[in-house]
């Protein structure tokens, strides 16, 4: 099968490409190709596209790959949405966020029951541990003032 793509050239940090048909387990780099239908600089946005024999060879049964089709979408010479090329985030899986959204409604329902029945006897225990806690430092502040 034939594959419409980018082909890397040019020096370290300074990318150019060509846009080459050529076979798809070849190589990008083999220097294999059937034609050379174009070329891109990324850094200007220079495109030079031969549209006739990109359309030509896509009649003929040549897949574009993405990127490349990306680009043909934006210099229009083909018609069609973008596609996505970077590579998916996981998906976070449904069923634990309903879990944990329920789980905290369970445990909302069940401090508020428990706030509810404990609550006559609860003032009774804070009164009584909040004054000997009172109590400790001011005794360990009368010894200092001595």
């Amino acid at each position: 099968m034939l594959m419409i793509r980018f082909q890397r050239i040019g020096r370290k940090n300074d990318p150019a490409f060509r846009i080459a048909v050529l076979e798809k387990t070849a190589g990008p780099k083999a220097g294999k190709y059937v034609d050379l239908v174009g070329s891109y600089n990324p850094k200007t946005k220079a495109a030079t596209l031969k549209e006739d024999a990109i359309r030509d060879w896509m009649k003929k049964g040549a897949q574009v790959s993405p990127s490349l089709h990306n680009l043909l979408v934006a210099k229009g010479v083909i018609e069609g949405k973008k596609i996505n090329v970077l590579p998916k985030k996981t998906a976070p899986v449904k069923e634990a966020p309903a879990a944990e959204a329920a789980q905290p409604e369970a445990a909302v329902a069940e401090a508020v029951a428990e706030e509810t029945a404990p609550a006559e006897a609860a003032p009774e225990a804070p009164a009584e541990e909040a004054a000997p806690a009172e109590e400790a430092p001011a005794e360990a502040e009368a010894p200092a003032a001595e």
